[in-house]
């Protein structure tokens, strides 16, 4: 998965998002191509482009790596700049919560103020990289891929985590 955006509604009480995704499916017309298991267990087709849904539905582990307060979504789908962003930290975590304890789900889940953690190496193994108790993500990810043991990791809440490189776009 590209990302882990969620199906929630935004401060508004309006899903942006939802009415987002749901154009993507019909404007392409994918839906004949989106995960089976997950299309037949819906009848909203539009939800399989949504991690909280169509993950229950894969059976090859995978790896989540996203910020609780990933600044994309809360920027473009969720809230304007000066809204408090713990609601969108406890969406996230009540999303994931049906993963926690999967031995084939690899997880690291971090309160910093990001978006795309994997595609720069500061973010990823350098020296300064962000940790979730003492581990960065790549050794993380390598814990999970060998499976050397759990490899699950949620942060607490912002603004606990020094290690965080905190990206927030202007």
């Amino acid at each position: 998965m590209p990302g882990f955006f969620l199906d929630v509604d935004d401060i508004s009480g309006r899903n942006t998002v939802r009415s987002f995704f749901n154009g993507v499916v019909d404007f392409q017309g994918v839906q004949k191509n989106l995960n089976k298991n997950c299309s037949d267990s819906t009848v909203k087709s539009y939800q399989c482009f949504f991690p909280q849904y169509a993950l229950r539905s894969i059976r090859a582990p995978y790896f989540i790596l996203n910020s609780a307060y990933d600044v994309y979504q809360f920027f473009q789908n969720f809230v304007p700049r000066s809204s408090d962003p713990r609601g969108l930290r406890s969406a996230m975590l009540m999303a994931l919560k049906p993963f926690e304890g999967e031995s084939k789900v690899g997880m690291f889940i971090n309160s910093c103020f990001s978006h795309c953690q994997s595609e720069s190496q500061d973010t990823w193994f350098a020296p300064n990289s962000p940790r979730l108790h003492d581990k960065t993500i790549a050794k993380l990810v390598g814990d999970w891929f060998f499976e050397r043991g759990a490899a699950q990791e949620v942060d607490c809440p912002y603004p606990c985590d020094s290690t965080c490189h905190n990206i927030i776009p202007f």
